[in-house]
Order: structure tokens, then sequence, then C-alpha cells
């Protein structure tokens, strides 16, 4: 079947479609990884957005039932330069196209991925809409397109959240995890290392917090503006100083907002599993993975009692960064990566660390 995707600038790319069919909106982002199509398709990060692999060939290893991020996809609409309908993987159980099928997942391939990367890195990540449908003319999707808001942060993270409190069973430190869009890597490998992991909904209240009698507090990744995460805000800036806080990606922005910092709209984000990062402290490179289109403004951090720990190789913004006097630290990147290198999974032993009491100063307990 015949597919199009209209941008907000009039640019209209024809392709193949495949999945669902039908018409679906969003940003329209890019990401450079190479591999774990999966894992991204189902990453809560992307809800509101349809991604474009850079990659020309996806779908080659088919769907397998260990890679998932979560237990659907939250992309809105998926653009590849060619999908593969004959997968060989040993893992592998069902295709790319039948897996967003059942999903209702409306995807399209066929188009210059390179040069509407191009298109996104010039002029910045546009709102689009894929349609396979034949009732509206070029003109007409355009039209839609330019008229189209921005995906409301609030109800993003509405969307993605947890509805109930999920416990994982450990014998070691208690962490409780802020879900505001959560990959289920990051909740498996601190409880991989032995922690009790109970992961609450993003509006969960300090005093529900803190009688879980937690030993550590982490907000985790997820979708659209930090600010939009007022709950989560109000709620850290209460803890801060009680017990040891780790901030992933979103968690990071929200953890610097409710310090009284900063942030702002990336002109196109960071989305792929290849971004350097430089540790200030020792001068060391780390290749992580990364996923945001938010990042937080440096100067805003100047008047505040932290230290900017890691920049970005390529564009010097804020990565990571540490409270000076509590045992507060957070980091722009994924840790556990999925999909990625693990050069940064030092961060979540960091965390371990802290809650099993390694308390010498905010500082010094996240080197």
């Amino acid at each position: 079947m015949h597919a199009r995707l209209a941008l907000a600038d009039g640019k209209i790319y024809r392709g193949e479609g495949f999945g669902a069919r039908g018409t679906c909106t969003g940003e329209v982002v890019f990401n450079t990884a190479m591999t774990g199509y999966q894992e991204i398709l189902t990453d809560p990060s992307y809800c509101g957005q349809i991604v474009t692999m850079t990659f020309p060939l996806i779908g080659n290893s088919g769907i397998n039932p260990h890679d998932f991020e979560a237990q659907h996809p939250f992309v809105r609409g998926f653009v590849v330069r060619e999908a593969c309908q004959s997968p060989s993987n040993w893992q592998s159980e069902d295709t790319l196209l039948h897996y967003l099928e059942h999903h209702g997942i409306i995807a399209m391939s066929g188009i210059d991925t390179r040069a509407l990367t191009r298109r996104i890195r010039t002029a910045g990540a546009p709102l689009g809409i894929i349609t396979t449908e034949e009732d509206y003319t070029d003109e007409e999707l355009a039209g839609r397109a330019r008229r189209m808001t921005a995906p409301d942060g609030a109800a993003l993270l509405d969307e993605v959240t947890a509805r109930r409190t999920v416990r994982m069973p450990g014998e070691g430190p208690r962490v409780v995890i802020v879900d505001l869009g959560m990959k289920k890597s990051i909740a498996h490998r601190l409880n991989a290392a032995g922690c009790e992991v109970i992961v609450v909904p993003m509006n969960t209240s300090r005093a529900e917090i803190m009688a879980f009698e937690p030993d550590g507090l982490l907000l985790s990744s997820g979708p659209g503006d930090p600010k939009a995460a007022t709950a989560a805000i109000e709620t850290v800036r209460t803890l801060i100083g009680q017990l040891p806080i780790l901030g992933i990606c979103l968690g990071h922005q929200v953890i610097a907002l409710a310090l009284g910092a900063d942030t702002y709209r990336m002109e196109f984000g960071h989305r792929g599993a290849n971004h350097p990062v430089r540790d200030i402290r020792t001068n060391r490179i780390q290749i992580t993975s990364q996923n945001h289109g938010y990042a937080i403004e440096a100067r805003s951090l100047e008047s505040l009692d932290v230290t900017v720990t890691h920049r970005n190789l390529n564009d010097h913004t804020v990565e990571g960064m540490v409270h000076n006097q509590h045992p507060v630290f957070c980091v722009q990147y994924h840790p556990e990566a999925s999909p990625g290198p693990r050069d940064s999974t030092g961060v979540l032993q960091q965390m371990l660390s802290l809650m099993h009491g390694d308390t010498g100063g905010g500082k010094t307990a996240c080197q």
C-alpha cells in the first residue's frame, strides 16, 4: 500500500506503507542506533513521536519476547528506508511488519531517510502526519500538519506512568522508582543487583513514598517537557537531603527543576546509542544511549549548589550533575542502555553504594 509523510513545513515524502492502515500524527524525530529497534518501539519516552531510523535496514532480526521495554509500543508512527520481510535470528518469533500491524502502529518504508534526517537537523524536529489513506490531497495533508499543536506534556506523562504500585522483591536495599515513563530495564537492572524495587505512579506523594521506608529514590526516564511533571518536581524538592536520589533522562531534568534550574527544548534532541559523553572529573569518554528532546540550561545551574559532572562532546550540553551537600545526582543518558553500550552502568553502582550507606557527601559519594 502507498503511504505519505507530510511535514508541517509542507514537505511530502512518498513511500510504501506497512504495519497498520490509517493515519497517525506526532513529532517527527530520528534515531541513529544501528540495532535495538524493538526496544526503541517500546520505549515510553517515544510516546507522541514518529520515529525515523537512520540505519537503512530495519527488522532483519525479527521480534523476540525478551527485548521489550514495555508491554506495547509507544511510538505514534515508524519510518525506515527498508523494512525486512524475512528476518533471520534464533530468538525471532514474529516479523516487524506483523508486530506493528497487530499493535495498530502505522509505518512506512522506501523513503530517503538520510534526506529526512538532514531536514530535521537543519530545521528542527517538525510535527508531521503519516497516512496510507488516499482521501487527502498533498495540500490537505500539509495544511493539517501545519495546524497541528505539539503533544501535551502532561497528557503524555499520564499515558505512560504506572497505574498502580508494583513490587519486585529483593534482599538488598529498597529503592522506590517514580515512573515517568520507565523502561523496564531500569527496574530489572536494580532488581538483578539485589534491590527490592517499588515502582510508583508519577503523582505519588512524599508521604506515600516515605511510608515504604526506602533506602533510595530514582526518577525514571520519560517523554515530553519536564516542566509538565509538576507533581514529581514538588515531591523531589521536599525529599532532597532525606535520602539518596538518582535521576535518569527526564528524571535528570526533573531534579534540576526541583533545585531551581531551568530547561529548554532542543532543536532535534539526542536519540541513539552512540552519543559521546565526557566525565569532566576523570576526562574519560563514555559512549551512551540517549533519548530526549529537552536539556538543562547550563547557566541556570551557576547559582546552585551543584557541580556539572558530564558534558556531551557533540554540543556540550549538560549530561550529568551532582549536589555538593546531599546524595543527589543525575545523568541525561541511559545507564541501563537497552539498546546501546553499557559504558555507563557504573551510575547504577553509585546508587547502590549510596543506598548501602556510603554517604561521604554528595559530591564524593557520586564519583
